[in-house]
């Protein structure tokens, strides 16, 4: 069974990756998300297939140049102690660093852009976007922005 890594940021990415539950039975599943007061009950619901980033936001830049280099480490170690075949992720920060880590061990990354933006690019979008084996957009004008994009359909 393939073991595929779902991961994203707290907030809207992450209640758009749980849209993708149903698919966590059908594969050897883990999901990586950031610590926070709303997360901590997935442990409970995933048990040892569910991991901690920390939580950061751009809005202390000090302090989250620091998380963000931890959370690089950690995803690296992360990548190492699962061995995941594909990761799939929503965004944002928090997954980019795993996409390319994914990328340098040879594995598979999808990346659904957010349902959020449904007429920009997301910073995370355009820095996946070049890396991922699928790129899925829930929009189809989404199309026009990336054009190797495949039209997923609202994830909702």
């Amino acid at each position: 069974m393939k073991k595929v890594m779902f991961i994203s940021s707290t907030g809207g990415h992450l209640s758009e990756l749980l849209q993708l539950e149903p698919l966590f039975t059908e594969y050897n599943s883990y999901l990586v998300t950031e610590k926070t007061k709303s997360t901590v009950g997935l442990k409970e619901k995933y048990q040892d297939r569910t991991f901690f980033l920390k939580y950061g936001t751009k809005s202390h830049l000090i302090s989250y140049v620091f998380i963000f280099l931890f959370n690089i480490l950690k995803s690296l170690v992360l990548m190492l102690k699962i061995r995941p075949d594909v990761v799939v992720t929503t965004g944002t920060h928090t997954a980019v660093p795993m996409c390319y880590i994914a990328k340098l061990f040879r594995r598979k990354v999808i990346f659904i852009e957010t349902f959020a933006n449904s007429k920009t690019r997301t910073k995370a979008g355009e820095m996946v976007y070049p890396i991922a084996d699928v790129f899925i957009v829930q929009w189809e004008y989404m199309l026009e922005l990336y054009p190797k994009a495949v039209y997923g359909g609202w994830i909702y």
